[in-house]
Order: structure tokens, then sequence, then C-alpha cells
């Protein structure tokens, strides 16, 4: 794979061929999502699936075969858009063909979506059907969950934020907002929301700031875009946080 070409006003994250390779790759998952109606859909459904295993209270298990469901429509409407790419690289007048191509491709990210849908209903059922003591006893899970959903639904919503408003940089540096400073404040917000401890909340953020800071000095991202980030990431965490838990905190 040939890197691919930055602006001479942005900086690589390292020369090193591992780290190279999470920046192409990141770098697929912005085009798809800038370039492709349904991926947007499906990240937006993503985070909106993990919320709900949240709000339900749904077992591990469920969750991790909502994870895997997602992972697996994510994955093909990725591989979807890289057939369509090459087919339009190989092909210049309509062919047979290349339209077979396009619509198998397609028929595999429909077939994952069927299954998905398939594997919410199984999952989502026991949960919205639950109530009373069942609801009580999975109580016990939610912080553990509620770390993993917060994070995943924080790294949807800045992905998708950033493909649609992005006007610069590529995948892992510039953009509309920081990437790891969303992530860095809703680390920051859970540590300080689970804890109920102000010196360990209040050395999270430091964490987080430092994060952003460090993105701001690397001239990755400006001051502005750094502040997006920490915003959405405490926003969202601080939103789940309060419609699973309660003001109270109960848990």
């Amino acid at each position: 794979m040939h890197p691919a070409r930055l602006p001479p006003n942005v900086k690589r994250i390292s020369d090193s061929r591992f780290w190279a390779a999470f920046q192409y790759a990141f770098h697929g998952i912005i085009y798809a999502t800038r370039s492709q109606r349904n991926m947007r859909i499906h990240l937006a459904a993503a985070a909106l699936a993990m919320f709900a295993t949240l709000y339900l209270r749904l077992e591990r298990s469920y969750v991790a075969l909502v994870v895997i469901a997602i992972v697996l429509v994510l994955g093909f409407e990725l591989v979807n858009t890289a057939v369509e790419a090459v087919v339009d690289l190989m092909t210049v007048a309509h062919h047979p063909l290349a339209k077979i191509a396009k619509d198998a491709a397609a028929g595999a990210v429909l077939v994952a979506s069927i299954g998905a849908a398939i594997v919410a209903y199984l999952a989502f059922y026991e949960g919205i059907t639950a109530g009373g003591a069942s609801v009580a006893v999975a109580v016990a899970g939610v912080p553990r969950n509620l770390v993993l959903v917060s994070l995943l639904v924080t790294l949807s919503l800045a992905v998708l934020t950033k493909a649609v408003l992005a006007r610069r940089g590529s995948a892992l540096q510039g953009g509309a907002l920081s990437i790891h400073a969303a992530l860095g404040f809703s680390g920051a917000t859970l540590i300080a929301l689970l804890s109920r401890n102000l010196l360990l909340g209040a050395l999270a953020y430091f964490l987080a700031f430092l994060v952003s800071q460090s993105r701001v000095e690397g001239g990755i991202h400006s001051a502005r875009e750094a502040v997006w980030g920490a915003f959405l990431g405490s926003a969202v965490t601080l939103a789940i946080y309060l419609m699973v838990v309660g003001p109270a905190g109960r848990l």
C-alpha cells in the first residue's frame, strides 16, 4: 500500500510502519464516512445501539453480540466502498461485470445489516420486556458497560462529525475536532462521575488536557478543534450517564 500524500502543513504521526498502518486505516474510514451516506447512517445506528444496550441493562453476552454485529456491518460497508473505488478505477464504460461486482458488495452489506437487525431483536427483546427485579439485578453490571458504551458512542460521533465537517487535514490529523481530545475528556468524565472523588476527577481532567495540548503543540490541531473535541467527549458521556444512571447517581 502506498502512503497517502498529506498536505504540507500537516505533520505525520510517525514515520514508523506500525503507526502509518493506523493512519491509512483511519483515512479509509474517514473517506468512507464522508463519501458514503450509508456509512454515516451505520455509524449513527451503531451509537444508538450501543446506548440501548446500556439503557436496557443488557448482560455482557448480549452486548458482545451487538458489538460483533456492528463491527460486521461497518466492516462490510468499508469493503463495499473499496470495491466501488476499484471498479470505478478499472472500468471506463459501463460493463455488466462491474455492475455485478458492485451489486454483490452491496448485497454483502445488506446481508450483514439484516443479520444485525436480527441480533438486535434477539438482544433487545429481553431488555425491553424485562422489569422489576430483573432490571435491579442487571444494574450491577452497568458501570463496566457504561465505560465501554460511552467511549464507543463518543468515538462514533467524533468520527461522524469529523467526516462531515472537516475541510482540512487527514484521518487522524487536523479537521473539525480532535478525536484524541474527545476520547480523553470522555474518559476523564467517566472517572469523575464513577469515582466521585474530587482529587481523582481533577487529575483525570488534567491528563485529558495534556493529551489535547499535545495535539495543539504538535501542530496537528488548533486550540479550537481541541476544545470542540473536549466538549463533545464530556457532553456525550455526561448525557449518557444522566440518562442511564440518573441525576441522583443511583447504580
